[in-house]
């Protein structure tokens, strides 16, 4: 039998998949090591995508220009990178401490500002939506939904307030109100939780399931 790359490639995933399922007896250096090679080469592999499609085009090509405004302005990115890469030594990683930073404020902010217009103003309207007279839907998807909607959001947001105040006996409790709306709340966060955990699951068994259909194919195919 001619050895092929396709071959390879099925023997390798084959050893890999016995690696990692070898965790169900247990902590051993054969998992380690397939988790330490799959950390490795997704390190390797977004480290190579960043390196061509976003420094060498955007900071590399650049600097080698003509344009000595651009050239200028590329100075700050370049000199950012730098301090970044400090922090790889114990002796100045303080000195990437502003870069760093930069770095998380600039990326919080447009988390922040993806949330509120790709999830909080969209859920907002679709909310408001519901409760839409006009709308063609029938009077049970268009209100007691809506109401249930908005129920679980308001109270969801009850459960995270955490004022409270002290009583007459000198302990210190929510508002009854706040307290029940946050018993509510957190009903909904756990069938939320459990919904997205059985999604989970489903697609970690899914994925189970197509490596050991692989599997099954490869030595089917001797």
């Amino acid at each position: 039998m001619a050895i092929t790359p396709d071959l390879i490639t099925g023997f390798v995933s084959f050893l890999i998949t016995l690696m990692i399922l070898s965790y169900l007896i247990g902590d051993n250096p054969f998992f380690r090591l397939a988790t330490h090679l799959f950390i490795g080469v997704s390190a390797g592999y977004i480290a190579a995508v960043a390196a061509r499609q976003v420094l060498y085009p955007r900071l590399i090509i650049p600097l080698l220009g003509s344009n000595l405004v651009l050239q200028a302005l590329m100075l700050f990115p370049l000199l950012g990178a730098l301090l970044i890469l400090l922090k790889a030594s114990p002796r100045l990683s303080k000195l990437g401490g502003p870069a760093m930073a930069y770095l998380v404020g600039v990326g919080a902010a447009v988390a922040i500002g993806g949330a509120l217009t790709g999830t909080l103003f969209p859920q907002a309207l679709a909310m408001v939506d519901r409760f839409d007279p006009s709308s063609n839907r029938g009077f049970l998807d268009t209100f007691v939904n809506g109401l249930i909607i908005l129920i679980g959001t308001i109270t969801s947001l009850a459960s995270f307030h955490f004022g409270a105040r002290a009583n007459a006996e000198g302990t210190v409790s929510r508002n009854f109100v706040i307290e029940g709306l946050a018993w509510v709340g957190r009903l909904f966060i756990g069938i939320t939780l459990g919904a997205i955990f059985a999604g989970v699951y489903a697609a970690a068994l899914t994925a189970f399931i197509e490596r050991i259909s692989s599997i099954i194919n490869f030595f089917g195919s001797f």
